[in-house]
């Protein structure tokens, strides 16, 4: 059993993140592995289509699952950031914010995945640090 001090304001904050984020990742995970009209649009026009769909598919799958171990959060976190700048530099250079009269959405949810990562990210900068330490040596 987990203890009452294990759950502080910020572990929740940071779960919160990490749930967050990889629900938003799951989510697309459909509309790009099932070959949505949306999906293929966008990655046609960023001249990436299909594989850079399914790559950015598979990048998003196993930061999603990385996201819920907390041990590997932090890598999950860092490589989700990763992605979802390269989507919000799509859609701030080629896509433009709506696509396909999404009023937004997709562009919203980039920076909400990126947000929360960036927390996660921070929260876990311990692991990361101690990661980086042992190159070091």
């Amino acid at each position: 059993m987990t203890d009452a001090k294990s759950f502080t304001p910020l572990v929740i904050l940071s779960w919160t993140c990490q749930i967050a984020a990889a629900a938003i990742l799951f989510q697309t995970l459909f509309f790009k592995f099932t070959g949505a009209a949306e999906s293929i649009y966008i990655f046609e026009t960023v001249g990436m289509e299909p594989f850079g769909r399914y790559l950015s598919g598979v990048a998003e799958l196993i930061a999603g699952v990385l996201l819920l171990i907390p041990r590997l959060s932090w890598a999950g976190a860092a490589l989700a950031i990763s992605v979802m700048l390269g989507a919000i530099a799509s859609h701030l250079t080629v896509l433009g914010i709506v696509v396909l009269d999404d009023g937004g959405l997709l562009f919203v949810l980039a920076v909400t995945v990126t947000v929360c990562s960036s927390i996660v990210l921070w929260l876990r900068r311990a692991s990361v640090a101690q990661l980086l330490s042992r190159f070091r040596n």
